[in-house]
């Protein structure tokens, strides 16, 4: 499903603020809005799959907020339904995408047309990052991590992948949406790997450090 040919032109989308899903990335969701309640339901009955977006600002009443430009649209490869209504689902990325335009839809979700022809790197294998990069972004985390409370496992940071690593750090770290999104739009594995050490630097000339329990990285 991730042939150019084989995903649908037009996406259900999810906007969610301060969260990025990457290609061969994994998302877990907790859904219980029921616009978006439905949006699952329609997938899961479709091709199970779902674009995810981030708002550029935070939703005002009555008006859907302007949307980033660019997005990786995920297949739900887990879905379970919770005595109280909720589903709880893993998304997995497939690709990226760009939005060519927004549709007029009468469901209670938004729709887009997605364009993914200029992410076709999406789809081969990831570009390996080299040592170098690979020990400052290590070094780069130890130091954010003091900075800011948080704590990581770091057999686990060694032992991960580049792209597990990449991928775990864009999730976890609280970057504003902004920076997420500088993450999500690198050109590949390397360029993902310099901007995560590049936003991790910039923070710790800026973030108050958290003495309490932090999340932590594993």
């Amino acid at each position: 499903m991730t042939d150019l040919d084989a995903l649908p032109k037009v996406i259900p989308v999810f906007p969610l603020a301060g969260v990025v899903l990457l290609p061969r990335g994994v998302m877990p969701l907790n859904i219980f809005e029921p616009r978006y309640l439905e949006m699952v339901r329609d997938a899961m009955a479709g091709e199970k799959l779902i674009g995810m977006l981030q708002p550029r600002v935070a939703e005002e009443r009555g008006r859907s907020p302007a949307l980033f430009d660019v997005g990786c649209i995920g297949r739900v490869t887990e879905c379970a339904e919770t005595d109280d209504g909720r589903m709880l689902i893993e998304l997995t990325g497939l690709r990226r995408f760009k939005v060519a335009r927004e549709l007029q839809v009468v469901t209670p979700y938004r729709q887009v047309v997605a364009d993914y022809a200029g992410f076709t790197a999406d789809t081969g294998e990831p570009v390996a990052v080299n040592a170098v990069a690979r020990a400052a972004l290590e070094e780069t985390l130890r130091s954010y991590l003091d900075a800011t409370g948080l704590s990581a496992d770091w057999d686990a940071v060694s032992g991960a992948d580049d792209e597990s690593l990449i991928s775990t750090l864009a999730a976890v770290c609280p970057f504003e949406p902004a920076e997420k999104q500088a993450i999500l739009e690198a050109a590949d594995l390397p360029s993902r790997a310099a901007t995560l050490t590049a936003l991790m630097t910039f923070a710790q000339g800026f973030g108050a450090r958290d003495d309490g329990d932090g999340p932590s990285i594993q």
